[in-house]
This record gives C-alpha cells, sequence and structure tokens, in this order.
C-alpha cells in the first residue's frame, strides 16, 4: 500500500469519486421521482374538444387586448421542477373557478367543455396523490405564477373572466404538453 504524497492523493481520488457517484444517484433518483408524476389523460383529445369550441368561444370574448394565461413571463418562466406544480394548481383554477363560473347555453359546446373538465378532474387526481408521495415540488415561483394567474382572472367580471381564459386553453394545453412531453406520450400510444 503506497504511503505519503501518493496515498493521500488516492484518498482525495476515491473520495471524489464516492461524492460524484452519489451526485448521479441521488440526480437520478429525482428525475425517476419526476417521472413518477406521469399525466395519463389523452391530451389530444382535451384539444380536439378545445378545437370544436375555440371559435364560438372566443367569439364571445369583449376583451381582446386582455390576456390572463397568455402574458409571456408566467407560464413561460417555470422551471422544469415546478411544471408538476403549477399543471396540478392550473387544474385546479379551471375546475374549481373557470369551469364553474362559465354559463354556457349552447349544449353541443356545454358537453365539450365537460369532458375536458373531467379529464381535468382525473389528471387533477393523479397530480395530487404525486404532491401526496412529495413527488410534485411547489417553489415560491410556482405559487407566484399561480397567484398572477389568478390576480389576471380577478381584475376581470367574473363571466368575461371565465369566457376570457376558456379562450386561452390552448395556450394552457401547448404548455402542457411542451413541459409532460416525455409523461404524457404513453397515454398517446395506448390510444
Amino acid at each position: 500500500m503506497p504511503r505519503g504524497p501518493q496515498a493521500k492523493d488516492m484518498q482525495a481520488q476515491c473520495v471524489s469519486l464516492c461524492l460524484l457517484g452519489t451526485m448521479v444517484f441521488l440526480c437520478s433518483a429525482h428525475a425517476r421521482g419526476l417521472r413518477r408524476c406521469v399525466i395519463s389523460t389523452d391530451m389530444r383529445r382535451i384539444e380536439e374538444s378545445f378545437r370544436g369550441i375555440k371559435n364560438a368561444i372566443q367569439a364571445k370574448d369583449t376583451f381582446q387586448n386582455v390576456t390572463i394565461l397568455s402574458t409571456s413571463e408566467t407560464l413561460h418562466s417555470i422551471k422544469p421542477l415546478d411544471a408538476c406544480c403549477v399543471t396540478k394548481n392550473l387544474l385546479a383554477f379551471y375546475v374549481d373557478r373557470v369551469f364553474k363560473d362559465h354559463q354556457e347555453l349552447s349544449p353541443q359546446i356545454l358537453r365539450k367543455i365537460s369532458s375536458i373538465a373531467n379529464s381535468f378532474l382525473y389528471t387533477q387526481k393523479t397530480l395530487q396523490q404525486c404532491q401526496e408521495q412529495r413527488l410534485c415540488h411547489c417553489s415560491q415561483e410556482a405559487t407566484n405564477a399561480t397567484r398572477i394567474i389568478h390576480d389576471n382572472y380577478d381584475q376581470l367580471e367574473v363571466r368575461s373572466a371565465a369566457i376570457k381564459s376558456l379562450g386561452e386553453l390552448d395556450v394552457f394545453l401547448a404548455w402542457i404538453d411542451k413541459n409532460h412531453q416525455g409523461t404524457s406520450a404513453a397515454s398517446r400510444q395506448e390510444t
């Protein structure tokens, strides 16, 4: 066994390799934890339902120069670690506020909105389980982004805010698609 400076160099290399191995293990365990929060809802079906009502909903929007979701900083600045939290919070926003506040007279549009709402409820429950298992991290930035969207909604009259948010649903669906590409692909292959 070597002694002196060579022994210390070998020990330092061994400690460095152990630290590197530990970091790789922890990072891969964290990444596996994120992948367990799978969006198993068929997002294409939701997108198709929305496309069927988008023009009718947006035609009712009287505030063309105002946005609720479309502010570039709000959704586009979300870090990958916060995607689960923001998705869960925005699903709750749509289920608890937008869909409940929207009053629709057309049975066809109402059916499509109900279908979207049911899909959101299912996905929301899946992500809630992830959060309970501590796999869905919520940072202060994620909480702030969600609060900004709620504040934007609150600045309009309830009916107008619901129409505006429904009209911007494609923004949220595109964001989900972008941020959950690896987790929603399995559901796309099932159909």
